[in-house]
């Protein structure tokens, strides 16, 4: 019982990094019908900077974290602003081709810049907890505290800000957002920003349960897959999937080796076969 719940606890807060860069990729799709294969990259950019402002800098953890997200939210709006705007209207494949590009460059500029000597960032909130026999690390209690405070304050902000319902309006229909006199390059911007700060955030809570290196970035492929379990056009869904994929990784690996490296993709492959669309998201169509 003992094992069963710490591969479970390790699943969930691991689950839950899924889940945050899954909800970038979402994000980013709802507002745009672009799908930005470098969000795994924004999130190992995100560990790169803290590390730099934390470790290198000497800045305190708990300023270096927002001072990060800042960095990495005016990373993504100008990375929609300069790039990724200027491909609008063309097919998706330009744009696949396009974000996939990116995160090959973002990689590359890692490497160069940080070098390729696996990094880690010490955390001020370091150590154990026991729960009823089970040991399990403070940073991945932290982890799944904080993903539920975000989620939690993503609801509010969607559901009664200004410019959450804004960006809810964007998603559904630009042209009507537009014309209702919704700023909708901005909100796009904004978009971009959040979901980089998210990724980023996804980044920082990781970096001190594993090492900070460029091929960090290829992550993003398990979060994609989360995004495609729950449903690529449901928010609460890229958490969910994410939850699934992370729970789905320590049990593979625990009980069935031999496939611990695949069994996220065959599962995702038999979600497609039974519900396209995702396990968590509702059929419906864009308002006219």
């Amino acid at each position: 019982m003992n094992e069963f719940l710490q591969l479970l606890i390790v699943g969930i807060s691991q689950g839950c990094i899924y889940g945050l860069m899954a909800l970038g990729f979402v994000m980013i799709y709802k507002a745009t019908e672009m799908v930005n294969f470098a969000q795994g990259d924004m999130m190992m950019l995100g560990s790169f900077v803290a590390w730099t402002l934390i470790m290198d800098l000497g800045m305190p953890f708990w300023l270096g974290v927002p001072a990060t997200l800042i960095v990495m939210a005016l990373f993504g709006a100008l990375v929609d602003i300069l790039i990724v705007r200027r491909v609008i209207g063309q097919p998706q494949f330009a744009v696949i081709i396009l974000t996939l590009g990116l995160g090959i460059i973002f990689r590359a500029a890692a490497g160069m810049i940080w070098g390729h000597v696996p990094l880690t960032i010490d955390s001020p909130i370091s150590g154990f907890s026991s729960f009823y026999g089970v040991v399990i690390g403070n940073e991945r209690l932290v982890i799944i505290a904080v993903t539920a405070l975000l989620i939690t304050i993503l609801w509010t902000y969607f559901r009664y800000s200004k410019w959450g319902v804004a960006m809810k309006a964007t998603s559904q229909n630009q042209l009507a957002a537009y014309y209702s006199g919704i700023p909708v390059r901005v909100i796009i911007s904004a978009v971009w920003a959040v979901a980089a700060a998210i990724s980023a955030l996804a980044g920082i809570l990781l970096a001190p349960i594993t090492l900070i290196e460029p091929m960090n970035g290829l992550l993003g492929i398990k979060a994609f897959a989360a995004a495609v379990i729950g449903g690529f056009g449901s928010m609460p869904g890229a958490i969910l999937g994410g939850l699934i994929v992370g729970i789905i990784e320590p049990f593979a690996a625990a009980y069935v080796p031999a496939v611990k490296g695949s069994m996220v993709y065959i599962v995702m492959l038999i979600v497609l076969a039974l519900r396209p669309q995702g396990l968590f998201a509702q059929i419906h169509k864009k308002k006219l």
